[in-house]
């Protein structure tokens, strides 16, 4: 005796209640305030990368406060006006050469409705290499 099985079909009610629980975990997802889970993305190299949470300026701002000892009150300004200057020389396509940042470079630009993409290369000494030039040149200065 053979059953024959009809596949189930989601009422419309159904369907609407799912996909509203599906936008509601993303929208709380994204607006979650507890930091997310490391992403491992790999380049064209032989190395993964794996990125941490993505720093916003409240946090920059504290962590600028907690390295320096300034007030926020006066550490938020200045962090905010670096921001602006560095946004517009990139903007200008003009390369950043700022140790121990890194030296940025703008490989491409394309303009969008809303907004320009710009696609950038960022460049980093190794630890050991800022080690090396630093004791070199406190050699060459102990020198003179």
């Amino acid at each position: 005796m053979a059953t024959s099985k009809t596949p189930r079909t989601k009422s419309a009610a159904a369907t609407a209640a799912a996909a509203s629980k599906a936008a509601t975990a993303t929208t709380a997802a994204r607006t979650s305030k507890a930091p997310k889970a490391a992403n491992v993305a790999t380049t064209g190299g032989a190395e993964e990368v794996v990125t941490g949470p993505m720093m916003r300026k409240k946090e920059l701002i504290d962590a600028v406060v907690a390295a320096s000892g300034a007030k926020k009150k006066d550490a938020k300004p200045v962090v905010e006006a670096m921001l602006k200057v560095m946004g517009n020389a990139l903007r200008d396509g003009r390369e950043l050469n700022l140790h121990p940042f890194g030296s940025v470079k703008v490989r491409r630009a394309k303009d969008m409705v809303k907004a320009r993409v710009l696609t950038t290369k960022i460049r980093q000494r190794k630890p050991e290499a800022i080690e090396a030039a630093n004791a070199a040149a406190a050699e060459d200065s102990a020198s003179e």
